[in-house]
């Protein structure tokens, strides 16, 4: 008899919980809001749970909630659209500098990145002067903005088009990577950045303010939906599919300008990029047709693995990455892990390890080595060769990359 892969839990009256963590640690918490997020009512079959699962805000990260004529806005998140891009170059690891300072330098120079001022004027992270690229970019986006915020105007209190092309902060990066042939591949994280939390914020708190309104008990606030047919859901729909081609446009820039910048360091020869491109997100909402029905697919830190689909499951900053190819597995609702997923808050990652402890777990990469991108170290992250190990039923490897440079926010 064939053993199944993942593990099945769940409460009397609620849908199960699916979940591909054999191996891999999973903390009390997260089964526990897996669990009141699969007693709403309009859950579609069950909850799927990805191996690199842990603690989110409402929704569990890690989470595929599937769901009937309802959406919860807290477990698409605040960073609507975040996602993955790599493109795989003509150059091979013979064709790079013994030093790597000078590439880094060059894509740090390149790309704004982090956060200054407190996302003033100053803010390092913005841009200043709009490159035309990003200018041009930006109009393509600019009327389905207007639509966004004629009808909910508090959104549009916040930078917008000097955030497209640039990266952010936390666990988005930008790196080069090195396959099992030594091919070079560019890599980078990123998202929709201040107007994407801007929308998610607004809507998640419409959806609270919903909730008392017609009185609804929820297991957690954070849990409070929009129903369809209303005009809140209808608008938020909108906003969310706005924002997830801002990101996607966004990944498109950054790693344009990627490759423009290594191209004109003068420390590589010529080459060629986009010989094998991907772009995904892991923070979305999407129509899909699973088990008969066509419903709502949420996918709060996971990536979308349909039969023959590329994706993209990065390790932590000092751990292999991988390129796969989805099985189509449809218990999973076609879907697959986006990461490692973290193994400690960033607070207990800043108390547990040292500026030693990132050094050793980061040799080898030519990256940040300072104290303030100590909780995105290796360590605060789960083993990605258990994560892989994990879901082996519902991708197979194509690419294993390994980081030699990594630009952090």
């Amino acid at each position: 008899m064939e053993t199944r892969s993942y593990e099945v839990f769940h409460r009397e009256g609620s849908a199960p919980v699916k979940a591909w963590t054999r191996g891999v640690q999973v903390e009390d918490g997260a089964r526990e809001q897996l669990l009141r997020l699969a007693s709403m009512p309009f859950v579609h079959k069950w909850v799927a749970a990805m191996p690199d699962v842990h603690v989110g805000i409402g929704a569990t990260v890690g989470s595929v909630v599937p769901t009937h004529r309802a959406v919860i806005p807290a477990a698409v998140g605040v960073d609507i659209g975040c996602g993955m891009m790599a493109v795989r170059t003509s150059l091979s690891a013979r064709d790079l500098p013994d030093s790597l300072r000078a590439v880094r330098e060059a894509i740090e120079k390149a790309v704004p990145h982090g956060r200054t001022d407190n996302g003033g004027s100053r803010d390092r992270g913005a841009w200043h002067d709009l490159p035309v690229a990003v200018s041009d970019a930006w109009g393509s986006l600019a009327d389905g903005y207007a639509a966004v915020i004629a009808k909910h105007p508090k959104i549009g209190r916040g930078v917008e088009r000097t955030h497209l092309g640039t990266l952010g902060t936390g666990n988005h990066f930008i790196e080069v990577c090195l396959d099992e042939s030594d091919r070079v591949w560019f890599m980078l994280h990123s998202g929709s950045r201040g107007v994407g939390n801007r929308i998610g914020s607004y809507f998640i708190e419409k959806a609270r303010e919903e909730m008392k309104r017609w009185f609804v008990h929820l297991p957690d606030v954070d849990l409070a939906y929009l129903p369809e047919g209303s005009a809140l859901f209808r608008d938020y729909l909108d906003a969310v599919s706005w924002a997830q081609e801002f990101a996607r446009m966004n990944r498109e820039l950054m790693m344009r300008a990627v490759v423009d910048a290594v191209r004109a360091s003068g420390v590589v020869p010529a080459f060629e990029a986009h010989l094998e491109a991907v772009n995904c997100h892991h923070n979305y909402v999407s129509r899909e047709h699973h088990y008969g029905e066509n419903v709502w697919v949420t996918r709060k830190g996971a990536v979308r693995a349909r039969e023959g689909e590329l994706g993209i499951i990065p390790g932590s900053m000092g751990a292999r990455s991988y390129i796969v190819r989805g099985r189509g597995e449809p218990e999973s609702f076609c879907s697959c892990s986006h990461g490692a997923g973290r193994a400690m808050t960033r607070t207990k990652a800043r108390a547990v390890f040292s500026l030693e402890d990132h050094e050793r777990a980061t040799a080898g990469v030519e990256c940040r080595k300072d104290a303030e991108v100590i909780d995105e170290t290796p360590g605060a992250y789960k083993p990605i060769d258990a994560v892989m190990a994990a879901q082996k039923d519902l991708v197979d490897v194509v690419y294993t990359l390994r980081q030699v440079v990594c630009v952090k926010g």
